[in-house]
């Protein structure tokens, strides 16, 4: 289905994450020494980007789901993968993230970002009508105003390399 206006700011930073989720599985297994960049990589989006997208799906996308009795256990997932993914955000901020860890983490944002795509915005445009949604699309883009609106830019070790 293609996207509603009102969600493709959210889908565009979607697509931010997947680019750091696709670098990191490029870069698998992770070498020691990199692990440190990588961590400072992962923190500098967080703080670019997601930390403002979670609040604006925290305040405004997941109230309005929650409207639709179908989508509330869909949406408590979620809320529940932000928390595991905001952990995992500042394990890295704190140096704390082995090999194992920092690509585990990249698969479970990797799984979320689909869920939401997949899963909850589909459901949303069709449980919505125009109206509704273009009211949701204000509140995002108001929500969302501080959030770095460029993919970031990955330093040597953390560019993409080409598959294998």
């Amino acid at each position: 289905m293609l996207r509603d206006k009102s969600l493709i700011p959210l889908s565009r930073q979607h697509q931010h994450a997947l680019a750091l989720y696709v670098r990191i599985d490029r870069a698998s297994p992770i070498a020691d020494a990199d692990l440190q960049l990588w961590e400072e990589e992962i923190t500098r989006q967080f703080e670019a980007e997601i930390k403002v997208h979670f609040a604006a799906e925290e305040r405004v996308l997941f109230p309005v789901a929650r409207t639709f009795r179908e989508l509330t256990a869909l949406v408590d997932e979620l809320l529940a993968e932000h928390g595991l993914l905001r952990k995992s955000f500042s394990d890295a901020e704190a140096g704390r993230m082995s090999a194992w860890e920092l690509s585990a983490f990249a698969e479970g944002l990797s799984r979320h970002i689909r869920k939401e795509e997949r899963h909850l915005f589909e459901r949303m445009q069709e449980l919505m009508g125009p109206a509704e949604l273009a009211a949701l699309g204000t509140q995002l883009e108001a929500a969302l105003k501080d959030a770095a609106q460029a993919c970031a830019v990955p330093i040597q070790v953390t560019k993409l390399r080409p598959t294998k």
